[in-house]
């Protein structure tokens, strides 16, 4: 039975190479939950603008607004919206 409580989360979203240095093959998008990184299914670091801006994954942890569930320790997107960055 699949568990998916369909609620958004605001989670850290980032390369997680780059940015949570996880093990992993080039740049690949990650969110971080209660202190946890976890690779994502359902989107990907490309999907979002250019990874390698200043503010894109590589180089930011930016918030995002998910629905999604973790399987097999990864994090299964249903919904993924990066939400705007706060101006310093």
């Amino acid at each position: 039975q699949k568990k998916s409580s369909g609620k958004t989360q605001i989670v850290e979203a980032s390369c997680g190479q780059c940015q949570f240095g996880m093990e992993g093959h080039g740049c690949e998008l990650a969110v971080r939950i209660d202190g946890k990184s976890y690779f994502v299914d359902g989107t990907s670091i490309d999907s979002h603008g250019d990874a390698h801006a200043n503010d894109g994954f590589c180089a930011a942890i930016r918030k995002a607004a998910v629905i999604g569930e973790i399987k097999n320790n990864r994090f299964v997107i249903t919904d993924f919206k990066l939400l705007p960055e706060e101006k310093k």
